[in-house]
């Protein structure tokens, strides 16, 4: 397998981001179920997803700093151990009947805000861990981990679990970021010092965000690819938080399609982190990149101008498998390009940015469909994904300037 030419210390990792991603999906499920035990109210059992996407807001540029400054080993670490916590501080309120909204909150707040925490510093190991020539294939095999354990495998296995014993999935997924903390934990400690350098002549760089702002600013070439995830993520959440009344009224379906529908889109994100790193380096990285948008936009079209079971099924797994694999090209672009010590914070503003287009893709959204229908949504994004790639199209440099790997102090990534 390829997972296994790419190392030891890369296979710890690999494992321990499928069980905590697995946790995390096993988590998705049970939280809103948990809610819905304590309270009726649909704006407190909503305020569940509020506090589950507040820490991206808050705390993506935070844990860019905290990577770039602290050991990252020791951060994901840390960040599954106070996960870990808290989940068994909620697990002994739900047994003695003492769970409360407010509890759940916290809960559910810090297990984002640490995700968000483990997610930044888990991506700058990487290019610690392999080889240069190998980043793609690398984050291809953690993308699909993180989709298969997110998406795939951990939600509905949450939802079983629940509905054996409120307090299952919430144990099941202890159980997983322990194994998770002892995997990483297994990782050789000397791949990174403290300080945001890796070796011991690595270029340091400023301790403050200016830094990276300093490093984009010089290098405007990079832009189009925060620009391009979130296009990417503005479109997507316009018309996928609303997927459930697009199946039920448009589509005329059962809940249980939309089940089988999110399947459909979890396997097409499988395939998509499984085969990027083929397809990237069989027609280069900026045809992939196009070749991103030009799905994404297909499908949306389709979904906007159709009212097919067939198609909708089509686009989602098309959809999802687009998305993984420009997840997998901006992941190994940013970590190809950016120093080290910077890349922390880099790949922060990078969230930073995901995750605000993804809010107000979700508020554009709404308002889009209230007043024009639920096909107009899809419709809404192509213009914007067309945008990104004449972007991309008339950047020549942005994906050239990975083929130079940037400074690295001299470092050598590990080998197997």
């Amino acid at each position: 397998m390829a997972t296994l030419a790419l190392g030891a210390p890369y296979r710890r990792l690999w494992s321990a981001t499928l069980l905590s991603n697995l946790g995390d999906g096993v988590r998705a499920a049970a939280f809103p179920l948990l809610a819905a035990t304590l309270t009726s109210s649909p704006v407190l059992i909503s305020g569940v997803a509020v506090a589950t996407q507040l820490p991206g807001v808050l705390l993506a540029l935070p844990a860019g700093s905290l990577a770039d400054r602290f050991d990252r080993r020791q951060i994901v670490i840390a960040a599954d151990v106070i996960r870990l916590a808290f989940l068994l501080g909620l697990i002994a309120l739900i047994v003695s009947g003492w769970a409360t909204m407010g509890a759940l909150y916290v809960a559910v707040f810090v297990s984002g805000a640490t995700d968000v925490v483990r997610a930044t510093a888990a991506s700058t190991l990487v290019p610690s861990l392999v080889p240069l020539e190998h980043l793609d294939m690398a984050n291809g095999r953690l993308v699909t981990a993180e989709i298969a354990g997110n998406e795939f495998l951990g939600p509905p296995l949450g939802g079983y679990l629940f509905g054996i014993a409120l307090v299952l999935p919430f144990a099941i997924n202890g159980g997983t970021l322990a194994i998770a903390v002892a995997l990483v934990a297994g990782i050789p400690a000397l791949l990174q010092t403290p300080g945001g350098a890796t070796g011991t002549k690595a270029r340091r760089q400023p301790d403050r965000a200016g830094g990276s702002l300093q490093w984009l600013r010089g290098h405007r070439s990079f832009w189009p690819v925060p620009a391009t995830s979130a296009a990417l993520a503005l479109t997507d959440s316009a018309w996928f938080t609303l997927l459930v009344l697009y199946v039920q009224q448009v589509l005329r379906l059962s809940s249980a399609w939309y089940g089988i529908l999110l399947a459909a889109g979890a396997f097409g994100g499988l395939s998509g982190g499984f085969f990027a790193a083929t397809l990237t380096r069989r027609i280069g990285a900026k045809a992939t990149a196009l070749t991103c948008l030009a799905l994404a936009a297909a499908g949306q079209l389709a979904l906007g101008t159709t009212n097919s079971v067939i198609a909708t099924a089509a686009v989602l797994a098309t959809s999802s498998m687009a998305f993984a694999i420009w997840n997998v090209q901006a992941r190994t672009t940013i970590q190809s390009a950016v120093p080290t010590d910077l890349l922390g914070r880099v790949i922060s503003i990078n969230r930073a940015a995901v995750t605000a287009a993804s809010l107000a893709g979700a508020g554009l959204g709404g308002i889009t469909a209230s007043r024009l229908g639920l096909h107009a949504p899809f419709l809404l994004g192509i213009p914007v994904l067309i945008a990104a790639g004449i972007l991309i199209a008339a950047s020549p440099k942005t994906f050239a300037d990975t083929a130079t790997p940037p400074d690295r102090g001299g470092h050598q990534p590990a080998t197997p």
